[in-house]
Parts: C-alpha cells; sequence; structure tokens
C-alpha cells in the first residue's frame, strides 16, 4: 500500500484506526510499550556500571517520573477503549512494569545504597539509626516537621481526606482504648527536604541520611498523644492528567485553562502504589475507595518514591559525578561582541549544551530588549520555567516602549499555571499576549527582532529545536539558527501576523510548518529521494527526532525502503516504525541516544541526489514525525543553507551514528540492544555522542 493509500487516522491518544493499523500491521510497534521501552532505557543508565554512582541515583529518579507522567497521561486512554487489544495491552503494560520496577528496586538496594556507604553516604531507615541518631532526628522532627504536618482521622464523624496527585502518606489504625479502631493519616509534606541530614555518630567527612517519612513514622505517635498504633502503610496516589481544553468555548481562553487545571486536581486516582509491608485492611480499604482493580495496585519492591533521590544525586561529591561541564560561548558570536552584526556577517548555528544558551539565545533578546534601534521583539514560549530571563527582556523592551508580543500557550501540559503567570506579567507592562490558534497547540520555537537600520527595516531570527527555558537548555541538547535571510525572516514575519492577528494560514516560500505544509512537504522530500534511487542517483535519509508514530510517513518511509533508499533514524523516544521487516523496512536503522544530556535536536537531511552531504537538504526545527506535531500543532522546521553549518548538522549526526557507547539499536523483532564498543574503538565509537561533542566543542575554542 503505498503512503498516499493510507489515510492518516490516528486521535490525540496515539490509537490507530482499524484501516490504517491493518495497513502498517507488519511494521508497526505500540508506541505506549515503545514508550516503555524508552524508560527502560534511561533504567539502563541506572544499572550500567560505567555511569557514576550519584548520575545512577539521578537516572533512578527519573525512571520513576518518566513513568508517574505514563500513567498520567496513558492509562485513562487506554482504559477508555473496551477492546480485547486494548486490554491485552494494559495487561501487558503492567507485567512490564512490575518488572522494571524489580529492576529498579533491585539497583537501588544492592547497588546504590553499598555504594554510596563505601563513600561515606550512609542511607539508613528508622530501626538502622543508633540511639544517638534517633534522638537527633526525632529533635529534628519536633523543630522542622511537625509544624508542616496535619494529622488526620477518617471516620463516620470525619470525611475521608483529599490525596492530591502524586503525593506520599503515611496510614494507620487507631485504637481508642474499647471503641472501634478508625483510620488515620498523616501527608509527607512535599516541600520539606525528603532526606534528613544526621551527625550524631557519623565519622568526620561521612554522611547519614534518613527517608523523611521514616523520621515522621519514628515520631508519629506524638501526633496522636494517647492512642495506639497499628497498622502503618506508606502508600503514594496516582491521578488522571489526560483531559481535553475545549478552546472551541466562547469563554475566555486562560479561564477554561484555569478552571481546567483547579478541576485537575480532582481527576480520578489511577494507581495505588504500597510500600513494602503495607496493612492489608489498609490497602483494601483504599483501592475500594478509589475503586481500583487489583491490576491498579502496586506493591512496590522497596521504595515508594524513588524522584526523592534528585535530592542525593545533587550532593556536591564531585568524584562520584559526570565530569563538570560549562557550556562554551559561540566563536561566531563571541568574536563579533555584537550580535546582530554576527548575524548580518552570515547566518549563525548553535548547538547546547556545548555552546551556551545564555551567550547566545538570552543575548539574543536581552541584547534586542536593551537596543535603541530594536522596533519591536516577538517570540513564542511553550515551556519557559521560573525566573525566566526571557520575561525580563521583554518586560524591559516593553517598557522602553518597544512592541512587544508574545505567543504563550497556556495548553501545554503541567506548564499551565506558570504560562498564565507570566501572560499577565507581560500584559500587566503593555506586551501583546496571545494564546496562538485555536484548535491548535503553538509549538514552533520562534524569536523575532526588527530593527531599524540605515537601509530599513532589518528583521533578526532564531529558529530552535528546544524550548525558551534557560534551566532545561544546560540539559537538553538543541539546535538554534540565527539568520537574517529575508526569505526566512519573511516567513516568520507572516507567521507572528498570524499568530497574534486572525487570518487564514499563510504560505510559506522557505520553512515547513504545520499544520499547513510541513507534511507534505516531507512526503515531497521522501518521494525524490525514491524517484532519485530509481535513477540510479545517491538517495540517502537521515533524521533525528524525539518520536515516529504519524503513519503516512512510516508508510512512505516503507515505500522509500523498499525502493532502495538508504534511511537512518535517530530516535531518542519511542519509534513506532519496526526496521529490518523483509519487502518493507530492510533498508531502515533506528537507534536511540540515552546518555547524560536529553537528546531534544530535530534534524534532517535529505541526499537530493548528491554523494556529498553537503550538497544535500538539512532541515532543523520543532516537530517529531508524530501525527499531533504535523496535524494539531503549529511548527517550524527551517532548512539550513550555509555549507559551514551543514557540515556542522552532519559532524552531529555522524557522531550519532557512529557512536557505540550510548547507542541502543532496534531490532526487527521490536527490542532494543546496547551497543559495546570494542577493545580498539576511539572517537565517537568509545566515548559516545555526548563525550565526543564536548571534546569537539572544546577543539573548535582552541
Amino acid at each position: 500500500m503505498s503512503a498516499a493509500a493510507v489515510m492518516v487516522s490516528i486521535g490525540d491518544d496515539g490509537v490507530l484506526n482499524r484501516e490504517v493499523s491493518q495497513a502498517l500491521s507488519d511494521v508497526w510497534i505500540d508506541r505506549d510499550l515503545g514508550w516503555l521501552d524508552f524508560n527502560d532505557r534511561v533504567l539502563a543508565e541506572a544499572l550500567d556500571d560505567r555511569t557514576p554512582l550519584l548520575e545512577r541515583a539521578k537516572f533512578l529518579a527519573i525512571f520513576s517520573s518518566n513513568l508517574d507522567e505514563f500513567f498520567m497521561k496513558r492509562i485513562s486512554v487506554l482504559r477508555k477503549s473496551s477492546t480485547g487489544e486494548r486490554a491485552r495491552l494494559l495487561a501487558t503494560v503492567r507485567e512490564r512494569v512490575l518488572g522494571s520496577l524489580e529492576r529498579q528496586a533491585d539497583c537501588f538496594r544492592n547497588t546504590l545504597v553499598p555504594g554510596l556507604g563505601k563513600h561515606g553516604v550512609h542511607l539508613r531507615r528508622w530501626d538502622e539509626l543508633t540511639a544517638a541518631q534517633q534522638d537527633e532526628a526525632s529533635a529534628y522532627f519536633d523543630a522542622e516537621i511537625s509544624p508542616a504536618l496535619t494529622p488526620l482521622v477518617f471516620d463516620p464523624a470525619h470525611p475521608f481526606p483529599f490525596l492530591s496527585n502524586l503525593s506520599t502518606s503515611l496510614a494507620f489504625l487507631l485504637h481508642d482504648q474499647e471503641e472501634a479502631p478508625t483510620y488515620a493519616r498523616v501527608k509527607v509534606p512535599p516541600v520539606l527536604k525528603q532526606w534528613v541530614a544526621l551527625k550524631a555518630g557519623a565519622p568526620a567527612g561521612e554522611t547519614v541520611l534518613a527517608p523523611l517519612y521514616e523520621v515522621i513514622h519514628g515520631n508519629i505517635h506524638k501526633l496522636y498523644g494517647g492512642m495506639r498504633l497499628t497498622g502503618t502503610t506508606l502508600f503514594r496516589v496516582t491521578r488522571d492528567a489526560e483531559f481535553e481544553i475545549d478552546d472551541e468555548s466562547d469563554a475566555a481562553l486562560q479561564d477554561i485553562v484555569r478552571e481546567q487545571v483547579r478541576l485537575r486536581r480532582y481527576e480520578p486516582v489511577l494507581r495505588l502504589e504500597f510500600a513494602p509491608g503495607a496493612d492489608p485492611t489498609i490497602r483494601e480499604m483504599l483501592r475500594a475507595r478509589f475503586e481500583l482493580s487489583a491490576a491498579d495496585v502496586y506493591d512496590m519492591p522497596d521504595e515508594l518514591d524513588y524522584t526523592t533521590l534528585f535530592e542525593i544525586a545533587g550532593m556536591p561529591l564531585a568524584a562520584l559525578r559526570d565530569p563538570a561541564w560549562t557550556p562554551l560561548p559561540p566563536t561566531a558570536i563571541e568574536n563579533s561582541h555584537d550580535v546582530f552584526a554576527a548575524i548580518r556577517a552570515a547566518d549563525v548555528l548553535v548547538h547546547h549544551p556545548y555552546e551556551s544558551f545564555e551567550d547566545s539565545v538570552e543575548h539574543f533578546i536581552a541584547t534586542a530588549a536593551g537596543d535603541p534601534e530594536t522596533v519591536a521583539v516577538k517570540m513564542t514560549a511553550y515551556r519557559i520555567g521560573d525566573d525566566t530571563p526571557f520575561v525580563k527582556s521583554l518586560v524591559k523592551a516593553a517598557e522602553g516602549g518597544k512592541q512587544v508580543a508574545c505567543v504563550i500557550e497556556i495548553k501545554a501540559r503541567f506548564d499551565e499555571e506558570r504560562n498564565l503567570h507570566w501572560a499577565a506579567e507581560l500584559e500587566r507592562v503593555g506586551a501583546h499576549v496571545t494564546f496562538g490558534v485555536r484548535g491548535l497547540k503553538t509549538h514552533a520555537k520562534l524569536a523575532l527582532v526588527v530593527r531599524k537600520e540605515a537601509s530599513g527595516l532589518r528583521s533578526y531570527v532564531h529558529i530552535g529545536t528546544g524550548n525558551y527555558h534557560a534551566r532545561t537548555a544546560r540539559l537538553y541538547a538543541d539546535i538554534g539558527l540565527f539568520t537574517c535571510n529575508p526569505k526566512i525572516t519573511r516567513d516568520v514575519v507572516n507567521l507572528f501576523h498570524y499568530l497574534t492577528g486572525h487570518s487564514r494560514a499563510p504560505a510559506s516560500t522557505e520553512l515547513l510548518v504545520a499544520p499547513t505544509s510541513m507534511r507534505r512537504r516531507w512526503l515531497e522530500l521522501i518521494q525524490r529521494e525514491i524517484a532519485n534511487k530509481r535513477a540510479n542517483l545517491p538517495a540517502r535519509i537521515v533524521a533525528k527526532m524525539n518520536q515516529v508514530e504519524d503513519p503516512e510517513l512510516i508508510e512512505a518511509l516503507c515505500e522509500a525502503s523498499a525502493a532502495g533508499v538508504s534511511i537512518d533514524l535517530i530516535v531518542r523516544g519511542f519509534c513506532c516504525l519496526r526496521p529490518g521487516v523483509p519487502g518493507r523496512t530492510e533498508n531502515i536503522r533506528v537507534r536511540s541516544i540515552v546518555g547524560r544530556f536529553l537528546e531534544h535536536s530535530r534534524i534532517f537531511y535529505f541526499a537530493a541526489g548528491f554523494d556529498d552531504p553537503l550538497q544535500g537538504e538539512f532541515f532543523i526545527g520543532s516537530a517529531d514525525w508524530m501525527f499531533r506535531n504535523l496535524s494539531k500543532r503549529v511548527e517550524v522546521v527551517t532548512p539550513v543553507l550555509a555549507r559551514e553549518w551543514k557540515q556542522k548538522l552532519w559532524e552531529i549526526l555522524d557522531i550519532c551514528l557512529r557512536d557505540r557507547r550510548q547507542a541502543w539499536v532496534l531490532g526487527e523483532d521490536g527490542a532494543y540492544s546496547q551497543l559495546r564498543p570494542n577493545d580498539v574503538a576511539e572517537g565517537p565509537e568509545a566515548l559516545g555522542t555526548h563525550a565526543a561533542l564536548m571534546e569537539h566543542a572544546r577543539r573548535v575554542i582552541e
């Protein structure tokens, strides 16, 4: 079946319709199982003895954080379908998760705890503390913990307490003389430090850390004076976070989002987790209370919430961490001392976190805000974080009389309240704040600066693959292009007019824009590679992104593979395309890079009939090859035209494809296997992508 014959029909829930699933059944990998595969690759970083101890703690925490998000976003979607296939998938998900949790617990119990102990960091439960340490912990409880606690009971005279999403609680059976026991609950406050440092009896230079919940448990009797407590049970709830925002309503979008965020706190509980030793009576009471099946209850093998290990991972012990990395200043901008002059001289491509986000993207907007020649500053904002420098710069620009416009996506999952806050801050100083196009999320990463120069108005743009988020820019690997090429800037200007005004989506001459032209252009580029292969011309596709899931593009890639086009997909997360299927995908290779940085950049290469990669076509931008990106979001991808930056992008792709340290390859059986360097390997093969790119960045500076 050709790509044109595959009617794209995939819901926001990622579930294919029957027609499409039959057309792709031989090459399709379920996205949810693919997502769990990705999280297992994250967990593998914690299990890998080549990973420093505190980094292993970090990956244990990331694995749990990712899994929380999976349950919040995906489980209710799978439950909504009553088909036997979906029921089987839910059962498979549970089986897979249980196996992963066992590996996580084993790593924590048998590797992390003893390993840290050898380096003077001792993680201890209450009954492992000495009497002096228990006394110290109890004094800390009285002074720093007890005032923040709210002991509750629930019985016929007291209502069942509200349990917030991802909250950890201690529950008990409370006995008062001859009366029937009642239930009691104390929430473990998430705002407090989750690991309590104790000094009593610790050798010089060493640290004893006890979990906060253990300190509370050891002193819980103080909250219920004169009562007898039994059945101590540590548990955690996860609530559904998958809800639709009706942005077609006549009500103000910000009011709709604000109300939906408020209501999200009360969404149904869909997962109950219990620490070892849970009381059967309390366990059953909670399961019944939330109307959950046995399959929705998870008995954790060891720790209940490993996200608390982020605190451990942040300890200042350099010997147990990856070597420190400070992003380097981009030479093209640093050598000019004038960011606009540098961009006028030639396009500038930056690669974070190897090159400094602060000295490039932040500097670009901050300079524009204070520049007397700047007429207008416009940005899109999907996730911008707390205490963002960009809002401060936009406020400065607005207060300085410049035209400031910001398209803020207030439907960005889990960032709604933060984005609403920054929208209000910008509106307060007179900036023009809009929320994009109704029915679409604005996911494009764009910044536009318009300056009044001797030759007239000139536009400068930044087009990126990652969010304008100062903190994640040090952790996520992303690409950004600065240009004043009038063909590209004209497209950006027109796109901002569309996003802030009311018009039909503009045609773009250079940019690939979703949902209008991007899908069509990708298909045309794939078809051109097919035609070149059939004409005995060089044909190759290399695409790097976060996920691959769009059925129409997958079918087009199958057609290209069948025609003999060589295809390499570098996909960090889930890939719904199964490589190596005879007659369908035998010319497609899929790999995933996982390591100290989150691979987030989207880079696309098409040979275009040339042997020399630098004569081919390169693109970067915000969109993955997912149905939602191509059909439900405003996304932007730009061509990269300068030979110098094509060379840089090709080097990045080449390093990823040569990596045998951080790379995993997807097999025909749908399973990933981790590559290992041989004894004589060097360069990217031995170092891995991230170390190789850090080394490359140092060489450029030197």
